[in-house]
């Protein structure tokens, strides 16, 4: 139930908002953190769930209207935005973006530690589940089951949206992450950039195909998984509180496990490397863009491995000082 206070939308909230949902549509294009995270960062994680649960059984009020309506317009902002930039970002400068995200991560354990406080024995079986989940993850994904085609059909595709969604709102699952277990990152990140250059050039009959075939089944994907998703999770919160967040804890300590920075792109050796079932060839080597190889870890040097703490402590930095904006976040998720 949400008291008459929580009703009336006011302070910085709707500041936090956005701030929360352009950080989740920034955090859900990349592999490894969670838009969850960074609307726990942000202070408005609670009121989002609450609000999606409470839309979905046709309840409005003005602080679900106004939390929807700012989250979704600033992630749909942060995604068509930067879809193309953040990818090539992390193609090229892998192991500082990885870096980064560690960072970002990272900064929100104490978010969900001081709504976990005091712990008890379900916190910590449930923090141990979450992060065993995790670990297994990236120990599939290290062992190769990634992004190594060229996305599904449209039935594929719908799938994807309802699994990276249901993972978006999680704190410490990636949505980003997830599709690219599943093969679906590169296609729905590249779909979203030839939609985005085809409406930048008034060229409306070669958007629509990017538009028709992957993103619309994405996104009707999506909804249904922010639905689902958020409803199980305001009934679990709600009968289940410490075990519940103690599982979101371990998710977010877990999903470091599959960050380790220091990995690049692998060269290509023809006749012997195989990428999306195809052995790469002279002649085909043309078809294949760089985000399409396989990647492996390489021994960093004193100066990357400094480099890299820096960018991890900024983005520590980052999530922690967004965080300010929500001292009241452990009053409002004692609500749930």
């Amino acid at each position: 139930m949400i008291d008459s206070e929580e009703q009336r939308p006011g302070g910085l909230f709707p500041l936090r908002a956005l701030i929360g949902g352009f950080l989740m549509g920034l955090a859900n294009l990349v592999p490894g953190i969670s838009g969850g995270t960074m609307l726990l960062a942000s202070g408005i994680y609670p009121h989002f769930i609450r609000a999606v649960a409470e839309v979905s059984t046709f309840r409005f009020t003005m602080r679900s209207i106004l939390v929807l309506g700012s989250v979704v317009l600033a992630s749909v902002t942060g995604v068509v935005l930067l879809a193309g930039t953040v990818k090539s970002l992390v193609v090229e400068h892998r192991w500082i973006m990885y870096s980064l995200f560690i960072g970002l991560t990272l900064g929100g354990i104490p978010i969900v530690w001081r709504m976990v406080r005091p712990p008890n024995a379900s916190v910590w079986m449930g923090a141990i589940g979450g992060f065993l989940v995790m670990a297994f993850l990236a120990l599939a994904q290290q062992a190769g089951v990634s992004e190594t085609g060229s996305g599904g059909g449209v039935v594929t595709h719908g799938l994807a949206g309802l699994a990276g969604a249901s993972a978006m709102i999680l704190p410490g699952v990636s949505g980003g992450y997830l599709l690219l277990v599943l093969g679906e990152y590169i296609p729905i990140l590249s779909a979203i950039d030839a939609f985005k250059i085809a409406l930048k050039a008034g060229d409306m009959s070669a958007a629509m195909d990017p538009a028709v075939s992957v993103l619309l089944p994405v996104g009707v994907g999506v909804v249904l998984g922010v639905v689902m998703v958020s409803n199980l999770l305001k009934w679990l919160l709600a009968r289940f509180p410490k075990p519940t967040l103690g599982v979101l804890l371990g998710l977010l300590v877990g999903a470091v496990v599959g960050l380790w920075p220091f990995q690049q792109s692998i060269d290509l050796i023809l006749d012997q490397t195989v990428i999306k079932g195809q052995v790469v060839t002279a002649e085909n080597l043309i078809e294949f863009a760089l985000e399409d190889y396989p990647t492996e870890y390489f021994t960093p040097s004193g100066g990357q491995v400094g480099a890299a703490l820096a960018f991890i402590l900024l983005g520590m930095a980052v999530t922690l000082g967004i965080s300010r904006f929500s001292r009241d976040a452990d009053a409002e998720a004692s609500t749930e």
